[in-house]
């Protein structure tokens, strides 16, 4: 049965009441009930840990029997396990359902297969409507699912040259204001941003997410990864969040130790050395340049040593989107080999 006008509506809606629940150890999920003639009975969302389902929370706000015959359109499928609430599968055949239509599979040894639990009960099941916004919305969930460890996004500003900084080592800035806006952007969007102690010494960076003077309200966790000590009056301590220093660098440690607090998404940004420390171990999902139209020379390189000996070894990328901002441009890239799901 195809997905009907009403349905792609109540997606677009219930990825919207998805964006209103927090980020962490679960997913964002929002859910949209819709009677047999399309017009919505009720709307949930999932509110954090232990509270319940999105599937749950909008059957909870119609009588019993009012959604006997009705659809449910939810962003994520519904789970198939007893949690700390029970299965979404069960609740939504319990209450009558007769059509489920999600956006993405839930990739979970054990909380996955509710689609077929509901199709072997004979609901109408459809899958993928709105895909792509949902995955943007959870990919940092879908890493942690899938790879045991924070959705990982590298980012560099580099001149056209691939230079990150000019030969006396100024680098502000080689972009413009529109490309530095679109960072702080994607910093908020990011459970956690990450510099090396060399970038921190250099710059004293203070790591927040601004739009123009003010902070967005959503602040990433600040990481700091190196054995420098950090001063005292260093600007990133001063962070509204409480950073977070790591004196190593086994850059899978910090991830598992950064996964086992429920952050599960990165943003990588503290200049060549963190950069390809991070590629040259494979441990990118995202990559983020940022190119100025202009030419700097010299050997401030965007990238440093990544393990590169011949083109054979070259890590290709696969280009999602180049985006034009102001007079710089933007390329969003994945690892080649890597599956758009466990990369994007």
């Amino acid at each position: 049965m195809a997905v009907n006008e009403a349905e792609r509506r109540a997606m677009s809606r219930a990825l919207e009441l998805a964006a209103l629940g927090p980020r962490g150890v679960n997913p964002q999920v929002g859910a949209v009930i819709l009677s047999p003639e399309g017009d919505i009975l009720a709307e949930g969302w999932h509110h954090g840990a232990g509270s319940p389902h999105a599937e749950v929370d909008a059957l909870s706000k119609l009588d019993p029997g009012a959604a006997r015959g009705a659809t449910a359109v939810v962003t994520l499928e519904p789970c198939n396990h007893t949690g700390r609430t029970g299965p979404c599968a069960v609740a939504l055949l319990e209450a009558g359902v007769s059509r489920v239509v999600y956006a993405l599979d839930d990739p979970g040894a054990v909380s996955g297969g509710g689609a077929d639990r509901l199709r072997a009960a004979g609901v109408s099941v459809d899958a993928g409507e709105q895909a792509d916004s949902a995955h943007a919305l959870i990919h940092g969930w879908l890493t942690a699912q899938r790879l045991g460890r924070p959705h990982v996004t590298v980012k560099w500003a580099q001149s056209l040259d691939g230079r990150a900084a000019a030969s006396d080592g100024s680098s502000q800035w080689i972009t413009g204001p529109e490309a530095r806006a679109d960072v702080h952007r994607r910093r908020a969007a990011a459970d956690a941003i990450a510099v090396g102690t060399g970038t921190l010494l250099a710059d004293d960076p203070s790591l927040t997410a601004r739009d123009g003077d003010a902070l967005y309200e959503q602040q990433p966790i600040p990481v700091v990864i190196g054995s420098r000590a950090t001063p005292d009056d260093a600007a990133v301590r001063r962070h509204p969040k409480t950073a977070l220093f790591y004196d190593t660098h086994d850059l899978h440690a910090v991830l598992a130790d950064l996964h086992a607090r429920g952050i599960q998404s990165v943003f990588v940004e503290g200049g060549p050395t963190l950069a390809s420390a991070f590629v040259a171990a494979g441990l990118v999902d995202r990559v983020l340049a940022y190119i100025a139209p202009v030419l700097l020379g010299g050997d401030r390189l965007a990238l440093t040593d990544i393990g590169v000996e011949s083109i054979d070894a070259a890590h290709r990328l696969t280009i999602d989107e180049w985006q034009p901002l102001g007079a710089d441009l933007l390329a969003i890239a994945h690892p080649a080999l890597t599956t758009e799901e466990g990369a994007a």
